[in-house]
C-alpha cells in the first residue's frame, strides 16, 4: 500500500469527498474528531457510512474520536459494514491502545494509524508499537495538541520551524515507526498557501526517513507526492549501485563515481528502488 499523501477531509462535508478522491492523494482520512463539531458528529457519521458503503478505489481511513471519549462507540457503529482500509486513532499513548481499538472495532481486518504524540504520556510509549506491528498502517505524530497539554505557547519558532521539544517527538516517532518496521508518516503542514515551504518541509521529511505525509488541503497533494517520489537521477544512481554489487558480489566495498560504497549504500539503493 503506497501512502505518500494522506488527505484529511471533515466527515461532515460529504460535498468534498469526491473532490478528495480526485485530488491525487494516495489515501483519504475522513475525520470524525477535531474538524467536526459535537453537534455535527451524527451527520458526519451518516455521511461517512454512506460514502464508504462501496469501494472508492484507494485506501480510506476514518479518524475516530479518542479511546477515552464517549463518542467512540457511535463512531465504530458507523463503520461496522463500511469498506474502509483502517482507522486513525488520535491521542494514542501506546501499542496497547492500538490493540484495544482493534478489539473494540470488531474489525480485525482494519489497519490502524495512531497519532502518537498528542499527550505527554504518549511520548514515553513510542517504543511500544513493535508488538502491534501487524495491526499498524504506520505511525504518525502531531504538533498541535501536545503544546496545549503541557501549557506551551507554541510548538514553533517565529520562522515556522519546530522548537526543540517538538523536534524531539518528531524524531522519536520516526525511530518508533522504524523500530516497529512500519511506515513513518510526517505530520501536516498548516500553511496551505505556502507551497514552496511545504515542498521544503516534505523533502526534509523524506530525507530524514519518513515515507509519506498527511495533508489538509487538496492543493498540497501534488507537492507532497513529488517530494516522496524518487527522482529519475536518484533511481538511476540506485540502479548503478545495485549493478555494481551484482557485478562483484564478493566485494565488501566498491568505488563508484569517485565515492566509496558498501553494504549500507546497497541496502539504501534497494529500498529506494522498492518505492
Amino acid at each position: 500500500m503506497i501512502m505518500r499523501s494522506l488527505l484529511f477531509v471533515p466527515g461532515d462535508r460529504p460535498d468534498r469527498f469526491s473532490k478528495a478522491i480526485a485530488s491525487g492523494a494516495d489515501a483519504l482520512i475522513l475525520d470524525l474528531e477535531d474538524s467536526v463539531s459535537l453537534g455535527r458528529k451524527t451527520h458526519a457519521r451518516q455521511a461517512i457510512s454512506e460514502f464508504t458503503s462501496i469501494e472508492q478505489g484507494l485506501p480510506v481511513f476514518v479518524r475516530v474520536n479518542p479511546l477515552t471519549s464517549r463518542l467512540l462507540e457511535e463512531d465504530l457503529q458507523a463503520i461496522t459494514d463500511s469498506r474502509i482500509t483502517g482507522l486513525v486513532l488520535p491521542k494514542c499513548e501506546s501499542g496497547s491502545d492500538v490493540q484495544m481499538l482493534s478489539s473494540q472495532s470488531g474489525r480485525p481486518d482494519l489497519k490502524i494509524l495512531p497519532v502518537t504524540t498528542e499527550t505527554p504520556k504518549a511520548v514515553f510509549g513510542l517504543s511500544s508499537y513493535a508488538n502491534s506491528a501487524s495491526t499498524l498502517a504506520g505511525l504518525t505524530w502531531g504538533a498541535e495538541d501536545l503544546p496545549v497539554a503541557i501549557g506551551a505557547s507554541s510548538s514553533r519558532e517565529d520562522n515556522g520551524t519546530y522548537t526543540p521539544p517538538y523536534e524531539l517527538v518528531r524524531s522519536l516517532t520516526l525511530f518508533g515507526a522504524h523500530a516497529a518496521e512500519v511506515p513513518a508518516i510526517e505530520t501536516v503542514f498548516p500553511d496551505i498557501r505556502n507551497l514552496d515551504a511545504l515542498a521544503a518541509y516534505a523533502s526534509r521529511g523524506r530525507r530524514d526517513g519518513f515515507s509519506g505525509m498527511m495533508a489538509i488541503h487538496p492543493a498540497q497533494i501534488t507537492v507532497i507526492n513529488d517530494a516522496f517520489t524518487p527522482s529519475a537521477d536518484e533511481i538511476a544512481h540506485a540502479r548503478k549501485i545495485v549493478a555494481a554489487f551484482a557485478a562483484d558480489p564478493d566485494a565488501g566495498a566498491l568505488q563508484l563515481d569517485g565515492m566509496m560504497i558498501d553494504a549500507p549504500h546497497l541496502k539504501q539503493a534497494r529500498r529506494l528502488l522498492s518505492l
